[in-house]
């Protein structure tokens, strides 16, 4: 145990030693995730809500010509302070923790069905412009497209 402690007592004397000498101790650089084989985020738009601070809607469709089930996580939504998966039916609107895209399938985000609220949008967001929608895999791994904003009332 002796032996332990002198092994992190020398560690530490030497990660201060180096940081009071101006050298950072090496970091070794995270790979970013990857897109799940044969997924891809087509026809996305983002809908502006008709009063200012009221959440906004995203739509698009998820395409899955891999071989297996992709479960989508999360989603996250450029210029959003957060945003949540969102489904409707006969029982009304509620949030849901994950969608799956089974092989050969398209998943459609669209008005109501499921779908995805923006809330807090930054003023930056306006209509004409764009903003990048990230879906998170189960896994980690993500995929990212571009949503043309759309005013409230513009075709969704």
């Amino acid at each position: 145990m002796t032996k332990t402690i002198r092994a992190a007592l020398a560690l530490t004397v030497t990660a201060i030693v180096a940081t009071a000498c101006g050298e950072a101790p090496e970091q070794t650089e995270a790979a970013a995730p990857e897109a799940p084989e044969g997924i891809a985020g087509t026809n996305a738009r983002l809908m502006l809500p008709a009063v200012s601070g009221n959440p906004g809607a995203v739509y698009f469709d998820v395409a899955n010509s891999g071989d297996g089930n992709r479960m989508i996580r999360a989603v996250n939504v450029q210029g959003a302070g957060s945003a949540m998966m969102h489904v409707t039916d006969e029982e009304g609107m509620r949030e849901t923790l994950q969608i799956m895209v089974e092989p050969g399938q398209t998943v459609k985000f669209e008005p109501g069905g499921t779908h995805v609220m923006a809330m807090d949008l930054a003023d930056t967001v306006v209509a004409g412009g764009q903003a990048e929608v990230t879906l998170t895999f189960v896994g980690g791994d993500k995929v990212s497209f571009p949503a043309d904003v759309r005013a409230a009332g513009d075709d969704r």
